[in-house]
């Protein structure tokens, strides 16, 4: 009998692994020598967060030069500050200078960490552009407005009835688009004699959102009529046309929903878009007192100040010291 240590070689020094496929030598080398940089950009979850960060350190090892992940060593602070003033003068806005600056300052912390590079961040102690504050600039739908949104589909197609449900969990809940599109069946879930809503966040997060009761009326509706589906994981809200029937509708998809009814409805909205009913449903929790730190986790946010952008209490007209004077 083999002992447990031992592990059977095959032909060409192939490392054999009981169950396993077959590694050769070379490939198991180059495993066990992935860069740190390539580690750190396959450890980011959010697909356009990776595509904006590769582009990012493409534009930077363009500018410096830099052709093998090992070059990396070499850059200071002043590779750091050189590509700041190009970028500026480019024309970039400041929000698009400070995530590039971010994900440069992202992969250092790393390279460091992983004893890939050494001393400290070239980035850390590189002056980041002022952006202006973000408040009130995503747009908000109004109660009437989201209230004609919400009735515009149908009530008899299979279409419209989905995209009823796709709009009520967006604007009682104040889903991302990504969000939506990642709901399957099984996450509507009893916790505590209340339906919720498992939504998958940024991050990998997770977090259980009570269902409003239009919302589960119409998701009832729904999957009452679309009802030849998988038990289990099955797409919550699924395409309806060509050659994606029955597959999970898309994140794009979700937003041609949005765009469609609000252009049926009549609503225009300069840059409506999913984040605009996001930043309804958040601005009118708010209006209506709800706890601005229970907003936060409500909507998935890492920071409460991203919260505050949606705070737009302060901006109503009637609550302007304007109406408190009186002579």
């Amino acid at each position: 009998m083999r002992a447990p240590s031992e592990r059977p070689a095959g032909a060409g020094g192939e490392l054999l692994i009981p169950g396993e496929r077959r590694l050769t030598a070379s490939e198991f080398q180059q495993l066990a020598s992935v860069p740190a940089a390539v580690e750190w950009f396959a450890n980011i979850d959010n697909p356009r967060t990776r595509r904006a960060y590769q582009n990012d350190l493409e534009d930077f090892c363009s500018f410096v030069g830099i052709a093998g992940a090992d070059e990396f060593r070499a850059v200071t602070r002043a590779h750091v500050l050189a590509w700041r003033a190009q970028l500026e003068n480019r024309g970039l806005a400041g929000a698009t200078i400070r995530r590039k600056l971010a994900a440069l300052a992202s992969l250092f912390d790393h390279l460091l960490e992983n004893n890939a590079v050494a001393g400290g961040n070239p980035v850390h102690g590189v002056k980041r552009p002022r952006v202006a504050s973000n408040e009130g600039k995503t747009p908000a739908l109004g109660d009437d407005q989201a209230k004609l949104l919400l009735t515009a589909p149908d009530g008899w197609t299979l279409k419209g009835i989905r995209d009823r449900a796709i709009l009520a969990v967006l604007l009682y809940h104040g889903l991302r688009r990504e969000e939506a599109a990642q709901l399957r069946t099984d996450d509507l879930q009893e916790r505590r004699g209340v339906k919720h809503l498992q939504v998958r966040g940024k991050g990998g997060k997770t977090r259980y959102l009570p269902l409003h009761p239009v919302a589960a009326e119409r998701i009832h509706a729904y999957l009452e009529r679309d009802n030849k589906r998988e038990p289990g994981k099955d797409p919550l809200f699924r395409s309806i046309r060509g050659r994606t029937t029955g597959a999970g509708i898309s994140a794009n998809g979700i937003y041609t929903v949005v765009a469609q009814w609000a252009k049926a409805a009549g609503i225009k909205v300069d840059g409506l878009g999913v984040h605009g009913l996001r930043a309804t449903a958040a601005t009118n929790a708010l209006e209506h007192d709800a706890d601005i730190a229970k907003v936060q986790e409500w909507l998935g946010h890492a920071n409460i100040s991203t919260t505050r952008m949606y705070d737009r209490r302060g901006q109503r007209p009637e609550d302007s010291p304007t109406y408190k004077v009186k002579y």
